[in-house]
């Protein structure tokens, strides 16, 4: 199970806006996409928190465009639980170009623990900060 995860994608033409690079919202669509894969890889699959009654829903997002991105780019988003509170957890992440690591954009998610029944804040369960590691300085190696 990754404390570290890294999630690879390619860059399309649809991520593409006016000005030739990727649309800022598609670094969010990166972002959210990642947590929730490396979420369902420590065992909490979108299944999971509906038997549990529970999800997460973002409260802020914190990003820094450092490089842009065009399409046919392989990407990897980084990303790793940085805490846990008592309903939030911070997750941060990386977005780097895979063929030279180039990093265009560090981003944090704080995201917010909820029911689902009455769409308010829970405490995050035992066995759900179990199932990851807190990262807070993390090293990263590029995997092939």
């Amino acid at each position: 199970m990754p404390s570290v995860y890294f999630h690879r994608l390619t860059v399309s033409s649809k991520d593409i806006d006016e000005q030739g690079h990727v649309n800022n919202l598609e670094y969010l669509r990166w972002m959210q996409d990642a947590a929730v894969a490396h979420s369902a890889a420590q065992g909490w699959n979108a299944q999971r928190y509906r038997a549990q009654g529970s999800g997460w829903v973002v409260r802020s997002h914190h990003i820094e465009y450092l490089q842009p991105a065009f399409a046919g780019d392989q990407i990897m988003v980084v990303t790793w639980v940085a805490g846990f509170r008592k309903v939030r957890s911070l997750r941060k992440y990386q977005i780097h170009r895979s063929h030279d690591q180039a990093l265009l954009a560090s981003a944090e998610t704080d995201w917010a623990y909820i029911g689902l029944e009455r769409r308010v804040p829970r405490r995050i369960p035992q066995e759900l900060i179990d199932s990851f590691d807190v990262v807070t300085d993390p090293i990263i190696e590029f995997p092939p």
